[in-house]
């Protein structure tokens, strides 16, 4: 029996090469799908000979689209961003995009569907990416109902865009700037992520509902910081940034952020999300899943964090401190 057939779109993000191999790892047969295939070829070693093609497609391009899903059994959307640059918008990735790739799953009779949303999605929220998130949700359950639908908090790992930045930052600088740090997160480990969507494809009780997906630990933004600080040894300032002051530092990351080639360290839509906490449950919605849903306990940062912030400790692996 031939081994079914999954597209993937956005294989090669952080989270996507996670997704990728634990696909490989259940049997499927991976069709990465991503805007630019000479710079994903990385993800061919993670399955076994031929079980992972790389194919072209942009989520903002119906067409494209349609050829990456025709012949699938099922299609995960992983595709996201932080921050606009040039076409690529808030409204057409998380919105048009997401619409796009449930349209063209639902035209190829494909029902098996996961799309990765974000913990914060709100079409109420100040946030354009909180609110273009809801909207994206949307459009997916409309085309196709029974698609699951995954709200993780922020995803830590070895590629991960948070402590990576923060850790970088702390290597060079004596302070770190702390903007709004009471807000509270619920850290989730990249590869539990990743078991969730190889979970929800697999079975048929998880489809059709939408699953806010957090890690065992609540902590302010503060608290992470000392967490990462004390694991790589060093001893930094964190600097209470007010949030007027965060808003008009964002303000001129929009201005720099709209340069070609730039990516901005904040920008203001960035400065409203961190205003709300990231946590599992704010939305007091009793429909809602969890990860315990998936039978997944997940990974506590102290496990993990060491294992890839190593490198910025001052000697490295050979360094003497001890992380936590």
């Amino acid at each position: 029996m031939a081994a079914k057939i999954v597209t993937v779109l956005g294989a090669s993000g952080f989270l996507g090469r996670h997704v990728v191999r634990e696909l490989a790892n259940h049997g499927w047969r991976i069709r990465a799908a991503v805007r630019r295939p000479n710079n994903a070829h990385f993800l061919k070693p993670l399955g076994k000979l031929g079980q992972i093609d790389i194919v072209q497609a942009n989520i903002r391009e119906r067409m494209s689209v349609a050829e990456a899903v025709e012949g699938a059994n099922a299609v995960v959307n992983l595709v996201g961003i932080l921050a606009p640059e040039g076409q690529q918008t808030f409204e057409s990735v998380q919105v048009q995009g997401a619409r796009n790739v449930a349209e063209m799953a639902a035209r190829a009779d494909i029902t098996n569907v996961v799309h990765v949303s974000a913990i914060g999605a709100d079409p109420a929220s100040d946030s354009v990416y909180a609110r273009t998130k809801a909207a994206g949700e949307a459009a997916v359950k409309e085309a196709i109902p029974g698609a699951a639908i995954l709200r993780p908090s922020i995803v830590f790992g070895p590629q991960d865009d948070f402590f990576n930045r923060f850790a970088s930052m702390a290597q060079m600088s004596p302070v770190l700037p702390l903007i709004s740090g009471q807000t509270r997160f619920q850290p989730i480990y990249v590869d539990n992520v990743a078991d969730c969507v190889a979970a929800a494809l697999d079975d048929l009780d998880l489809r059709g509902r939408t699953y806010e997906l957090g890690g065992p630990e609540i902590m302010t933004f503060k608290e992470l910081m000392q967490l990462m600080l004390k694991i790589i040894g060093r001893r930094r300032i964190l600097l209470p940034t007010p949030l007027p002051v965060a808003s008009l530092i964002g303000n001129v990351g929009d201005v720099v952020g709209s340069l070609p080639f730039v990516t901005p360290p904040l920008t203001s839509d960035q400065v409203k999300l961190l205003r709300r906490d990231n946590v599992v449950g704010l939305t007091k919605d009793e429909t809602l899943g969890t990860i315990e849903d998936f039978g997944i306990s997940p990974e506590t940062l102290e496990a993990i964090l060491p294992t890839y912030l190593v490198r910025y400790r001052k000697q490295g692996q050979f360094s003497p401190e001890v992380p936590v």
